[in-house]
């Protein structure tokens, strides 16, 4: 009798269980997905609500910031509008040249012996500075001193008996003839007599030559040549370079377009130009204008003058760079604040007012001429108005302020001027000056 397998024949209450599991299954996917979406509307309602409240709170911190940021007090530097001549000052550069330059070259042949200089040295008009072998020199004066004896002797014994023809041909004693031939004599030998004083002159100016003597009044620059050389007067090198620094040249450039302000001003009087350094912080002395150049450089339309400055001090050395400014005219009774409380915003120029309530305005301004740290008021501004120098990054229209003088250092010592048209100022923002003191402001404010 044949067996059911237990493994192959599975027995029906498991195929049952089955049918049961997946009827159950298929009756509960809707409720699953009832419940996994509510699930997902409630997490994202969760992230909402957090986003919101984060928002809300950031709102909050930055009105609450707002609100203090316009309720304190911002610290700053302020400076008084005052009221002074200024002088019209036109900038540019130049370059410092000797006003005399000499190369020293040797006159006559020899053996130097002798450099009786150090190099650099400060030397007068007339110092020694080589010594070339005077003997030869010394001979050749020599031999024409005895040639000019010798000849002075026999111009004496033609003389004496030029004399005797003379008497004699006045007592018919010799022919007339003899006594002119021996006139003509004494003649030739007071010729010979005058070549041999130009011989001993010649000996004696070569003797001179011999020491090389400086033409000026100047410093010695490298040496060129050492004692034992022979040197020639047909030499294209010298001896040493002396060059002249008091008084000392500027050379400098302006724009074509400052000619004819320039024409009218040295039409007035002498003109003034102070030389300054490379970085404009230091003076090196005041000079006079007095060239300007016959003629336009068009390819840099560019006009070159010339100023004569003394130099006591040598400060100016020669083939130096330096910036000049040239003193035009001055403005009488302008209004002026450092350069540093004019402001740039949409509507042009401005600079905050401190008013008496400690508050601030944002007043528009028109610029006359603006240079380095040193603007020129036309309008906005009135003496006396107290103006914020630093710190305008923090104001708003309004806000309070704790004010304190600016230190008279910061408060426009340097000076250098802006190019004509830029920034859009007028081509008069290119003057420059140097301010007096400033005045004491106001205590700082509580």
């Amino acid at each position: 009798m044949m067996q059911d397998n237990p493994i192959t024949a599975p027995p029906a209450n498991a195929k049952e269980s089955q049918q049961q599991a997946a009827q159950q299954h298929a009756k509960s996917s809707p409720v699953t997905r009832i419940v996994l979406l509510a699930l997902l509307v409630c997490f994202g309602v969760g992230i909402w609500w957090v986003f919101h409240a984060r928002a809300k709170a950031a709102a909050s911190a930055a009105t609450a910031a707002s609100s203090a940021a316009a309720n304190r007090t911002i610290p700053v530097l302020t400076a008084i509008v005052i009221q002074r001549d200024v002088p019209v000052l036109l900038e540019g550069l130049g370059s410092v040249t000797a006003f005399y330059t000499v190369t020293v070259k040797t006159q006559v042949d020899g053996r130097i012996d002798r450099v009786l200089f150090t190099e650099g040295q400060h030397v007068k008009k007339g110092d020694v500075l080589i010594q070339i072998d005077p003997r030869p020199f010394a001979i050749q004066l020599e031999t024409a001193q005895a040639k000019l004896a010798q000849d002075a002797a026999n111009e004496k014994n033609a003389k004496l008996n030029a004399d005797r023809y003379k008497t004699l041909s006045q007592q018919n004693l010799i022919a007339v003839q003899q006594y002119t031939d021996q006139q003509s004599m004494v003649d030739q030998l007071d010729a010979q007599m005058r070549s041999d004083q130009a011989a001993i002159d010649a000996a004696r100016l070569n003797l001179d030559y011999a020491r090389i003597t400086s033409p000026i009044d100047g410093v010695t620059g490298l040496r060129l040549v050492d004692p034992g050389n022979v040197v020639h007067a047909t030499d294209t090198t010298g001896l040493v370079v002396v060059t002249e620094l008091d008084p000392i040249a500027v050379y400098f450039t302006l724009p074509e377009d400052d000619l004819t302000p320039i024409n009218e001003a040295m039409a007035a009087g002498q003109l003034t130009v102070e030389a300054l350094s490379r970085d404009g912080d230091k003076s090196l002395g005041q000079g006079k204008l007095t060239v300007i150049d016959n003629e336009i450089n068009q390819q840099t339309a560019t006009l070159k003058l010339k100023a004569v400055f003394d130099n006591p001090k040598h400060l100016l050395w020669p083939n130096q760079f330096v910036k000049t400014r040239l003193r035009l005219s001055t403005r009488k009774n302008a209004l002026t604040v450092p350069a540093a409380v004019v402001q740039h915003g949409p509507q042009g120029t401005f600079a905050y007012v401190v008013n008496p309530d400690s508050t601030v305005t944002n007043r528009p301004v028109t610029l006359t001429a603006i240079q380095g740290d040193i603007a020129v008021i036309a309008s906005g501004l009135r003496v006396g108005d107290e103006v914020v120098v630093d710190g305008q990054g923090q104001l708003r229209p309004g806000s309070k302020v704790a004010t304190r003088p600016v230190p008279a250092a910061s408060a426009g010592a340097s000076v250098s001027a802006v190019p004509a048209g830029s920034a859009g100022f007028p081509p008069s923002a290119r003057s420059s000056w140097s301010p007096p003191p400033q005045p004491p402001a106001p205590s700082a404010k509580p």
